[in-house]
């Protein structure tokens, strides 16, 4: 998807108004105050930002020393058009990324699924490193293998994880996982059923795996409206639950 403006335009308006998105946002901003109160002066960089949505989410929050680096030339210059500090940059490359420069809260959503299990672990070092006393690494991935189906082949997405699997980075990092859990688990049920039958087409060669696209998409109003308060329920009752699609990480500098 890199070097497609048309396709990351369409990515920024999803990320403003899709459920899931606006789900996340609101976890990683709950994250940020109850880990630091109600500081605004936060030095925040995400790894893997996009087309900024995150950064502007966060923005609107009053957070303002906000920073970010991604892959994509199309989404770096979609950032920049909004005002956002956010450079070119290779994840896989991070320990050049400013080598000086330390954070207090570094993000990386939805990247890792790219990377395999050396990669992730070395990079995770290095966000250590570059973490403040006190500081967070913030992180959420898609959850569970057998979740895949056909949004996984669209984008190439070769890995999905468990809580399990990301502890043990974070333990080989010299990380501790300060909170853990999936979220997502009142809409487990519908999405396990899809995926699953996405899952059974891909193996019997019902769908043709070269023209797919991914299923993630904005539905219509009502829907994402009913599907978004689904999800402020959840966050509510259930912040961090036994299942769910995506599971969600903060990690914390291991002393001693």
């Amino acid at each position: 998807m890199i070097g497609k403006r048309q396709e990351y335009e369409r990515m920024h308006a999803t990320e403003q108004s899709l459920w899931w998105y606006r789900s996340l946002h609101r976890r990683v901003a709950h994250t940020l105050t109850q880990r630091f109160g109600e500081r605004k002066d936060l030095v925040i960089l995400d790894a893997g930002c996009g087309t900024g949505g995150l950064l502007e989410s966060l923005r609107q929050q009053g957070y303002q020393r906000l920073e970010g680096f991604d892959a994509s030339e199309d989404a770096v210059a979609f950032s920049r058009e909004r005002g956002f500090e956010v450079a070119f940059h290779n994840l896989l490359a991070v320990e050049s990324y400013h080598p000086t420069r330390t954070y207090d809260v570094i993000i990386c959503n939805d990247v890792f699924c790219y990377l395999n299990d050396s990669q992730i672990i070395q990079i995770l070092k290095e966000f250590r490193r570059r973490l403040r006393p006190g500081g967070v690494f913030i992180t959420n991935n898609n959850a569970f293998s057998w979740l895949g189906g056909t949004h996984a082949v669209a984008l190439k997405i070769s890995k999905r994880f468990v809580l399990s699997e990301l502890t043990a980075y974070a333990q080989q990092a010299g990380f501790h996982v300060w909170k853990g859990g999936y979220w997502s688990f009142l809409l487990f049920p519908p999405i396990a059923v899809v995926r699953s039958w996405q899952n059974l087409q891909l193996k019997r060669g019902w769908v043709n795996a070269e023209t797919l696209s991914s299923d993630v998409h904005l539905p219509a109003a009502p829907v994402n409206q009913l599907l978004n308060g689904c999800m402020k329920l959840e966050e509510t009752l259930l912040p961090l639950a036994p299942l769910g699609s995506s599971v969600y990480t903060v990690m914390e500098v291991t002393h001693g």
